[in-house]
């Protein structure tokens, strides 16, 4: 069940669809495809093979990238720990939920400069 709400403020339940098995064998696959990919691309930024701000430029294109939230991304950086990442954030005005793809230009260049 989901619940939505229509224009008038009131809750309307809906009923998700069924999956056959073969869509939710496909559903699983895709997602562990997915965990995959965001896996391996931060492990190459922790291990220096891909750099933050390279990264965070093909956010737009890169459906991987585009998908991952920044928190998780700076994280990754050599050196980054959990109380830096929550300044950079805060001082970029950037919300830490935010995915890579949602950063605006100005934001993307804001983390960028700080982490030069």
């Amino acid at each position: 069940m989901c619940a939505v709400f229509d224009k008038h403020e009131r809750i309307i339940t809906l009923a998700l669809p069924t999956l056959t098995p073969e869509q939710r064998a496909e559903a699983l696959a895709k997602a562990a495809e997915a965990r995959k990919a965001r896996s391996e691309l931060l492990a190459n930024i922790k291990s220096g093979k891909e750099s933050i701000d390279a990264v965070l430029n093909r956010a737009k294109e890169d459906k991987t990238v585009g998908k991952t939230k920044v928190t998780q991304l700076l994280k990754a950086v050599p050196g980054l720990g959990q109380v830096k990442v929550t300044a950079l954030m805060e001082q970029a005005g950037i919300d830490p939920d935010r995915r890579a793809a949602g950063l605006g230009d100005r934001q993307r260049e804001a983390l960028i400069n700080a982490l030069k």
